[in-house]
């Protein structure tokens, strides 16, 4: 079944400590909100073969969700898990390119060369810095009545973990599978007005699931960026009935018939395309309702035929700002 208190927890990071030696090392980070302590617990290696996890760390992340975490208070928020709100997914939300995530060992000797130094170095960031914030995506345990964190030693244990992928994992861990609850950390620095974001996943998850209950699907051929999303016209010069368009690439030495293809918006509203697209040709698709793209940000997805994803983008309200420019990706 899916994370049953999946949330965000925002505080400010007070201590943080490293576990190497032990079975299942996490990267350990205290969090103090509104005068409650909690635990943000990191895995940095996985349980199963290969035991490096995948890394991303956005150092000038820009989304549309930072809008909403802009205005959130000091606290743990339980999240609805669906789209157009505030929870994580790592397939549908179009937070990163996952091409760019990478491996690391969890423990390395030397300076900055291992998953704890990288994480280390941000998080130790946001403990010095006066104002900055810690947005924790995962799942909530406690508050732990009578009992001392095994960690920090403040009472009552309190916390946040699975600050990772959620969805498309192996047999063992089939039952924490689910749709927008991905975990992942979001740090706000003020002094430079810049937000970081580290996401992880393990090499055993899948990247395409069901959009249901979130279990990996088998694929024989992967479909990710047979076609890309080059650009879109978010907001086209004129009132009234504005005619949104997006910009496909097909990068593939074969034509690609769109037949039963969809484009998505941030709610999943699809427009359904037709047709074909030659090899190295470019397609511009006019959307229409209830497909929308807002010009307060949003995600634009690509869909084929089974209704997986190809690519998908994210703009934000600052792009979209122009009237009659091309948002470009």
């Amino acid at each position: 079944m899916p994370l049953s208190k999946y949330g965000v927890l925002v505080g400010k990071a007070i201590a943080a400590r490293r576990e190497d030696s032990d079975d299942t090392p996490h990267y350990q980070v205290q969090i103090r909100a509104s005068g409650t302590n909690y635990r943000i617990a990191v895995n940095v290696k996985s349980n199963e073969q290969p035991s490096e996890l995948l890394y991303l760390i956005k150092e000038d992340f820009s989304h549309p969700i930072l809008a909403r975490l802009a205005d959130l208070r000091e606290g743990f928020a339980l999240l609805p898990s669906q789209p157009g709100g505030m929870a994580l997914d790592f397939i549908r939300g179009n937070l990163f390119d996952r091409s760019e995530m990478r491996l690391l060992p969890h423990n390395v000797p030397g300076p900055d060369n291992d998953l704890s130094d990288r994480i280390e170095h941000y998080v130790k960031r946001a403990i010095n810095e006066p104002g900055a914030l810690v947005f924790a995506f995962g799942q909530r345990w406690g508050p732990e009545q009578g009992q001392r964190d095994k960690i920090f030693g403040f009472q009552p244990g309190n916390g946040i973990h699975d600050i990772h992928m959620n969805q498309g994992n192996v047999a063992a861990y089939r039952n924490d599978d689910g749709v927008w609850q991905d975990g992942g950390l979001i740090l706000r620095f003020p002094s430079s007005n810049r937000w970081v974001a580290l996401f992880l996943g393990f090499q055993s998850q899948a990247w395409h699931t069901d959009d249901v209950t979130g279990h990996a699907i088998e694929l024989v051929e992967q479909p990710d960026k047979t076609v890309r999303i080059m650009a879109a016209m978010v907001n086209p010069v004129g009132g009234g009935q504005e005619v949104e368009t997006v910009i496909l690439l097909n990068p593939t030495p074969r034509a690609i018939d769109l037949a039963g293809w969809r484009i998505a918006d941030q709610q999943k509203r699809k427009c359904p395309l037709a047709g074909s697209l030659p090899a190295g040709g470019v397609l511009t698709a006019t959307l229409a309702a209830p497909t929308q793209l807002g010009n307060s940000g949003g995600i634009i997805t690509l869909l084929n035929a089974d209704g997986l994803k190809v690519d998908g983008v994210s703009y934000t309200k600052e792009q979209a700002q122009r009237e009659g420019w091309l948002v470009v990706f």
